[in-house]
């Protein structure tokens, strides 16, 4: 085996820690406002995310693909981190979760006037739900196989479903519904109504791939960064920021 150069000695050492600085990839769906490359900084939750990261000592890269592509990728090592997931037991498999760093109140819509009424699953047994594909809303709703179920693949096409009658139902983040109800969504907006009862809150992570080297210490620095921006301040101005 021929002998190693000297002057390659420094660049083997260095190459694993130039591989930690790489930037770390970031992905999420179209979901806004928290998610969106039309919003300012890619919505509210990038924002967040970017901004504890940077202050955990980590630059990023941010991409936009359909869910069900963002969780496949983060699985086969595309990227590092999806920035918007709720908790699945099922993803620890391949990813390690940050503590919740947003709160999402999930709600269900119906068209007005149909007169559901919501206060157990059991409830819900007769009626047609529009949930979209590959989300996790909560845990005793999902794994509910008595509940009528339609697949979806965003709320917008949701909602449409539940205005044509297609479905008796939909589901999704207050804040995010309502993002929509006032805008492409608006000529509908008037024949929706929330259910008083939400389904459930859940806390939105990141993800972080269990395949990078650093998983744990990525996970705990944000959750760490994002508690230093809760007490000076920074947190509740980015919040204001983009309208909340």
């Amino acid at each position: 085996m021929p002998a190693v150069r000297t002057w390659l000695l420094p660049l083997l050492l260095l190459s694993p820690l130039l591989a930690l600085a790489e930037p770390l990839r970031l992905v999420a769906d179209p979901w806004p406002p928290f998610t969106d490359r039309r919003l300012p900084a890619n919505g509210l939750a990038s924002d967040l995310v970017v901004q504890a990261l940077k202050r955990a000592g980590y630059d990023s890269q941010y991409a936009e693909v359909p869910w069900e592509r963002a969780v496949w990728g983060l699985q086969r090592g595309d990227y590092d981190v999806l920035i918007n997931a709720w908790y699945s037991a099922d993803r620890e498999a391949f990813g390690h979760y940050s503590q919740p760093y947003l709160v999402n109140r999930i709600r269900f819509l119906q068209r007005k006037g149909s007169g559901i009424r919501f206060a157990s699953l059991s409830d819900l047994y007769p009626h047609r739900i529009a949930v979209v594909r590959g989300y996790a809303y909560a845990k005793a709703f999902d794994s509910d196989e008595q509940l009528r179920k339609v697949g979806a693949v965003s709320f917008e096409s949701a909602a449409r479903m539940l205005h044509a009658g297609r479905v008796q139902l939909a589901l999704e983040d207050e804040l995010v519904a309502r993002y929509h109800l006032g805008r492409e969504l608006r000529a509908i907006r008037g024949e929706l109504e929330f259910l008083p009862l939400p389904l459930s809150e859940n806390g939105l992570h990141i993800l972080v791939r269990l395949g990078h080297p650093e998983h744990r210490q990525i996970a705990t620095r944000f959750d760490r960064a994002i508690q230093t921006m809760r007490e000076d301040g920074s947190y509740a101005a980015t919040l204001e920021r983009h309208g909340f």
